[in-house]
């Protein structure tokens, strides 16, 4: 048997989404720059998805720019806010995306900025008081907090943070990378002034995502030469790559209700079967509380030896099981999570914690036999 509980790495592509790109492959292949007929008609083609888009967060199309995926889009708002709209101090979190982290690092080095971090708690929530305080000695400031934490999938209430933001002059951008096609979002609701977004979080293609920019904001390309994207982002579109983004999003939007209680159905029997099967085992965050964490994700830490816990992901794999130790993007690398480094205690960071993510490919037959496979490698 086979199970891909790894869904917060990638997820497989619908065959709707499929079909639809390959259609656009076939018949809209024309540089959507081009004045002719075929050129006309891919340019058509993207601005309708443009709009489609921006119907399901209730913004308008101009506010919305395709870029390559959520990390082009972290970029071009956190380096183009600092050049072009006078940030000097950005307000983050220690539990963010390295996809945030490491570009504020970078800008660090480049710009005369300084760099907040914002109080969490034991299950890696934000303090808001602690950022009210934060905001308050701040001017010229830009806050940057995911939605929710691909990691152990914590919520944060956006629109808590964009009226503290609002109320002290600064400026709010959200990874929600996560969230968008998880989450339903209406961003006049949620003052939130840029977000980013990636298409293979939600069963779409991989390489596509879109930033979202608020009107007037000042921002500037970070990516020079044609006037693509309204001058915000040079280059020739991957049109059938912003079909597939959007026809993904269709669906989700469509079907949120239906999908979302499906989804949230797998979380709470894995969560009840291990409480049953393993209650030694422990929830890492809130992970394991579907009222205060993201209902497509479980983080889970595991009772076991430092040396046994070595081969963990490897046992996992030769059973068919796909599953991940941290954040895909740092699968390769030998450090630990720096988001279970922030809130597990020493002894825990010891211990092997797995996440397991999941979609609506999956089902509680597979919850079962990962449950088993678990069972027998921490009891043997």
């Amino acid at each position: 048997m086979t199970v891909y509980f790894d869904n917060a790495a990638t997820t497989r592509i619908r065959d709707e989404v499929i079909r639809s790109m390959t259609e656009s492959m076939k018949e809209r292949y024309g540089n959507a720059s081009s004045s002719h007929s075929f050129g006309r008609a891919s340019k058509s083609l993207i601005e309708k998805s443009r709009k489609a888009i921006a119907s399901y967060l209730n913004v308008s199309a101009g506010e919305i720019v395709f870029t390559s995926g959520g990390t082009e889009a972290d970029n071009l708002v956190l380096r183009s806010a600092v050049r072009d709209l006078n940030i000097k101090h950005i307000i983050t979190a220690r539990v963010e995306h390295h996809a945030i982290l490491h570009t504020i690092e970078q800008l660090e080095q480049e710009y005369d900025i300084s760099v907040s971090f914002v109080n969490i708690d034991v299950d890696g929530h934000v303090d808001y008081t602690h950022l009210e305080t934060l905001l308050k000695k701040s001017e010229h400031a830009l806050v940057s907090l995911m939605h929710v934490n691909n990691e152990i999938g914590t919520l944060l209430d956006m629109k808590r943070v964009a009226d503290l933001c609002k109320a002290n002059n600064a400026l709010f951008h959200s990874d929600a990378v996560q969230s968008i096609g998880h989450f339903k979002l209406d961003l006049q609701e949620v003052g939130v002034d840029f977000l980013a977004a990636s298409a293979h979080k939600f069963h779409g293609p991989k390489g596509v995502g879109f930033a979202f920019i608020r009107k007037n904001s000042g921002l500037k390309p970070l990516i020079f030469g044609g006037e693509q994207e309204r001058g915000l982002r040079a280059g020739t579109e991957s049109i059938h790559n912003i079909v597939g983004l959007t026809e993904a999003l269709k669906y989700a939007h469509d079907n949120y209700e239906e999908e979302h209680r499906y989804v949230e159905g797998i979380k709470r029997y894995f969560v009840e079967k291990l409480q049953s099967e393993l209650p030694s085992v422990t929830f890492n965050g809130s992970s394991g509380d579907l009222e205060r964490s993201t209902y497509t994700l479980i983080n889970v830490c595991l009772p076991v030896d430092e040396k046994k816990a070595a081969m963990l992901l490897f046992q996992l794999d030769l059973k068919g099981i796909a599953c991940s130790k941290g954040s895909a993007c740092q699968s390769g690398s030998s450090k630990g999570s720096h988001v279970l480094t922030e809130i597990l205690s020493d002894e825990d960071s010891r211990k092997p914690s797995i996440r397991f993510s999941f979609s609506i490919y999956n089902t509680k037959e597979e919850v079962d036999y990962v449950i088993a496979v678990l069972k027998e490698f921490v009891i043997h």
